[in-house]
């Protein structure tokens, strides 16, 4: 796995070994910044359930201002920590040591919200409308931006009550889903 483009462009990143982690294949990690390329400068980026941190990294080495960092896992926590210094890229970088659920009640008390926020939780973990609950109840998505959700094409996205689906990016096995909030009618 590698960074694609940007100011870390070809640096090597670790990976963690066994199962536990699914990484986002170079393909569609190609594919998904091409679509969000442009909202990339100077934005503020939320990981969560971050693993390897490739995404967020390749999210600073094109541009972002800063990226938030959300993993529980010790030896993520390790990996995402020797590829931030391996991209010298630490600086705009901050790892979050606990589950999501706390990170995002922790942000949501420091007034943090973010332009993008991409999450790629484990397949059949269930997590996927509780978190974008969560994100909604505490106001950390920005009014003008949106989140992506990298799922298994065999599980369903229902969107809590308040967001829409903008696009989905299909693949053989994987689909990537775009959402921002609804607009409140007035």
């Amino acid at each position: 796995m590698r960074v694609i483009a940007g100011a870390a462009k070809g640096h090597n990143l670790q990976t963690i070994e066994g199962l536990a982690t699914r990484p986002t294949t170079d393909r569609i990690k190609e594919t998904l910044f091409n679509i969000i390329a442009f909202d990339l400068p100077a934005c503020s980026f939320l990981d969560l359930f971050s693993g390897s941190g490739a995404i967020g990294i390749e999210a600073l080495s094109r541009g972002a201002a800063e990226a938030v960092f959300v993993e529980d896992a010790a030896e993520c926590q390790k990996v995402i920590t020797a590829n931030l210094q391996h991209t010298k890229l630490q600086d705009r970088a901050r790892l979050m040591k606990t589950d999501v659920f706390s990170a995002l009640e922790k942000l949501a008390a420091e007034g943090k919200t973010f332009d993008i926020i991409f999450m790629d939780p484990p397949y059949e973990s269930g997590l996927y409308e509780p978190v974008l609950g969560k994100i909604l109840e505490k106001g950390l998505l920005k009014k003008e931006g949106y989140l992506i959700a990298e799922r298994s094409a065999q599980i369903p996205l229902t969107p809590p009550a308040g967001m829409t689906v903008l696009r989905e990016k299909v693949y053989k096995t994987t689909i990537l889903t775009f959402l921002c909030q609804e607009e409140e009618v007035v």
